[in-house]
């Protein structure tokens, strides 16, 4: 016998998409979802790689940014900082939203609602910061004649799929705030996919019965690491952090009286003027100020 409940709930059941329970699971799939999702993924990690061997074995010299901080420095003062922190804050919440589990924010008491809102408003400054970045580096390059002259061709596709990235990225972001409850939820078909790919099992079922801005926001994404090796991007991988470990440097000016005379200094009255001025300076380097601690000065007196 047929009761009320069974029918309300059979009806219940057939209004539910398979992929709100079970990312994926009555999703058909074709020879295209097989490629894009089982096979272009690993492809990308392979070029990836081996670009970048094949760069550092036979073009060392060109592993550089070339700078053009020479010709132009107002709006990169700007404009580098707003997209590199901006990129910075895109990278760790792609992080925090595509390799940490639902599960695991859930069992430290975040709701869904409260991780939404937090990856909106904080994706959607860092995709503005660093949208805005980049048109300003594309704006600089193009009206600073010395900038533009040094832009090769490799440049200008380069920052094409670079803007294209970030593009879909914010819109699936702004997407997402407009669509509200009725939003697709990336962390049950998206990030499923994204993890599945490192145990070589990929869950190509997940990402296929993911919207379409998503499966184009994730192909620029695997084209911009494709070509990464290929472009200046490939200064990434080399960051000086070093830097930040190593000791300063002293350095040592001139006085004005020095810095005024003839190339490699002159003797009798001028110098004797450098050396009442700059009393402390060490033998034979008068006319020379040091610039630093005081104990790594000693070692030069």
């Amino acid at each position: 016998m047929v009761t009320l409940e069974t029918l309300a709930s059979e009806t219940l059941a057939s209004e539910t998409l398979p992929f709100e329970t079970q990312p994926g699971a009555a999703v058909e799939l074709s020879a295209l979802d097989m490629v894009l999702w089982g096979v272009l993924p690993y492809v990308m990690v392979v070029v990836l790689v081996g670009g970048l061997a094949w760069r550092y074995k036979y073009d060392q010299f060109g592993w550089t940014t070339r700078s053009s901080q020479l010709y132009e420095s107002k709006l990169l003062r700007i404009a580098s900082p707003l997209f590199h922190f901006g990129l910075l804050a895109v990278i760790a919440g792609h992080f925090f939203g595509l390799v940490i589990p639902k599960s695991w924010t859930e069992a430290v008491g975040m709701s869904q609602d409260f991780y939404h809102f937090n990856a909106l408003f904080v994706g959607g400054i860092a995709g503005v910061g660093t949208l805005g970045g980049i048109i300003l580096l594309i704006y600089r390059r193009r009206t600073t004649g010395p900038v533009f002259m040094a832009t090769t061709r490799n440049d200008k596709a380069m920052y094409v799929v670079l803007t294209a990235a970030i593009v879909f990225g914010l819109w699936t972001t702004l997407a997402s705030v407009f669509e509200g409850e009725h939003g697709h939820n990336y962390r049950e078909t998206v990030a499923p996919w994204f993890r599945s790919l490192f145990i070589f099992q990929p869950d190509i079922a997940a990402m296929a019965a993911a919207p379409f801005s998503f499966h184009l926001h994730t192909l620029v994404g695997m084209a911009l690491f494709i070509i990464w090796p290929f472009t200046r991007l490939v200064h990434a991988f080399t960051a000086p952090f070093h830097y930040l470990f190593r000791p300063y440097i002293v350095y040592r000016s001139r006085d004005r009286i020095t810095a005024s005379g003839r190339p490699g200094g002159r003797t009798g009255r001028k110098s004797n003027a450098n050396a009442a001025q700059n009393p402390n300076a060490p033998a034979g380097r008068r006319g020379w100020s040091a610039v630093g601690t005081q104990d790594r000065d000693t070692r030069n007196r």
